[in-house]
């Protein structure tokens, strides 16, 4: 795919198709150098592949950073905050949903806008603005000025989510660009491990603005770091400009796709099992089995770990031997057997159980996510060609809004159960698998890594083949 400027397209180690979208026909595409990065005419600036795919690997990984980096690092405050504030905690979680909330509906405006005027420029002015707001977050007086700069604080904050994915969409395709979305959950997984330790330190020096004025020294690094490093990666000649009616037709068009509506779900529904616990957790494990901010930090920390780890797993190891379907389909089987335990458990069939065995059945749920989270947005955007900023602003957006209505029902039975949040959770789950079987089908079309369904076109391509097998 020609680019200008510095940017540098990787081809996959199978096959990389070229100007096709899903359902189109074409006949089997030719094979290409293993990782071969191939560079347009009079492309400068970057030396070579490594350095760029390096470069561009560690941006987008600060990127996707951003939101757990938002929410983690303010985890273990939350309960400071309602005495703090005199909110009870249902209203102080609201906080979190409120950010969730933005992100979603931020994605949906800028993931079209950086597809039309590419993708730099969107990203430096949400930046600035996600600065601006979490700086006002460490000023709150009360907590619903604190809920609406959260608000701002989200939607600012999407444009770094969205673009990011657009990002990857732009330079990868098929098994690389599974690979390098399990590589970001390598760089990005450091965030929601270091994030609550910083968060639970900081707590022992200040109180909880102090957490926000620390996120906002963060968002200035993070925003001159892309402004001096990150190249354009979407050339004028591929940009949209057919301005909203163009962007809103590209939608409709990806949510007529039912496969591609299917993955957004299924994707969606198990981050909403993911939130449950984001947002009930620091009350469970803090409240009910009275365990120290510090202690909650780490729990959190190790749950994050195993989350990478299995990303990895993925990344290194799953992807080009098992089909990104099948893998897609155990992490959602695991991610249903470690709500169903924590219900049994919190609900007392086991009688009482102390806190060892709910962070186990936490960590395995959160471990699960490091094999479905990647797969359910690579198999997504495998189906779109172009658009990409769309596609990645519909996958965003359906996370975070289900996400963000998952997190205040997690609460609403008070302080003293975990029942709420293992109740959306197991509901989540059993909704994602109903997706993934409902509207996905893998059985049936056995998606290609090219995003072509079988029996369009002569053939299928190596990639396809090497997913199924």
């Amino acid at each position: 795919m020609p680019e200008g400027g510095r940017t540098v397209r990787y081809e996959d180690d199978a096959t990389e198709t070229k100007g096709h979208t899903a359902g189109t026909t074409a006949g089997p595409a030719p094979a290409a150098p293993p990782r071969t990065p191939t560079k347009p005419a009079g492309a400068a600036g970057l030396s070579g592949a490594r350095r760029a795919g390096l470069l561009v690997t560690l941006v987008l990984g600060g990127l996707t950073a951003t939101p757990p980096l938002a929410m983690d690092m303010y985890l273990p405050s939350l309960p400071e905050v309602t005495e703090a504030l005199h909110a009870p905690a249902a209203t102080v979680q609201l906080t979190l949903t409120a950010c969730l909330a933005g992100m979603a509906l931020g994605q949906l405006v800028v993931g079209p806008m950086s597809d039309r005027w590419g993708r730099r420029r969107p990203l430096l002015i949400g930046l600035a603005v996600y600065v601006v707001a979490t700086a006002l977050c460490a000023v709150a007086p009360n907590v619903e000025l604190l809920v609406a700069f959260r608000l701002a604080q989200g939607l600012a904050g999407a444009a770094g989510i969205v673009i990011a994915r657009a990002v990857v969409r732009d330079l990868y395709d098929g098994l690389a660009m599974a690979r390098f979305f399990s590589t970001l959950m390598l760089i990005s997984g450091v965030a929601p491990v270091v994030a609550p330790l910083i968060g639970g330190q900081i707590l022992r020096v200040t109180d909880w603005r102090g957490v926000f004025a620390l996120l906002t020294v963060v968002g200035v690094l993070l925003t001159a770091v892309v402004f001096f490093r990150l190249p354009e990666t979407l050339a004028p000649a591929d940009r949209n400009g057919g301005g909203v009616k163009a962007a809103l037709g590209a939608m409709r068009g990806l949510l007529a796709d039912r496969v591609f509506t299917g993955y957004m779900l299924t994707g969606g529904f198990a981050f909403a099992a993911l939130f449950a616990y984001i947002s009930a957790s620091p009350f469970v494990i803090q409240e009910i089995y009275g365990a120290s901010p510090q202690t909650f930090s780490l729990l959190f920390g190790v749950n994050s770990v195993g989350l990478v780890i299995a990303g990895q797993i993925n990344g290194k190891i799953l992807v080009g031997r098992v089909s990104l379907d099948k893998t897609l389909a155990t992490g959602l089987a695991v991610i249903t057997a470690a709500a169903t335990a924590l219900l049994l458990m919190s609900t007392g069939v086991f009688g009482e159980v102390g806190l060892a065995p709910v962070a186990t059945a936490l960590f395995v749920l959160m471990t699960a996510m490091g094999i479905t989270m990647p797969n359910t947005q690579t198999l997504a955007l495998l189906r779109v060609r172009h658009a990409a900023g769309s596609a990645s602003a519909l996958l965003g957006t359906s996370s975070f809004l289900v996400g963000a209505v998952a997190s205040p029902l997690v609460g609403i039975a008070g302080e003293h159960t975990a029942v709420p949040m293992a109740v959306v959770q197991l509901a989540a789950a059993l909704v994602a698998v109903a997706c993934f079987v409902a509207l996905c089908r893998p059985w049936e079309q056995g998606i290609a890594l090219s995003g072509r369904r079988p029996g369009t076109g002569a053939g299928r391509t190596a990639e396809g083949k090497a997913a199924d097998s």
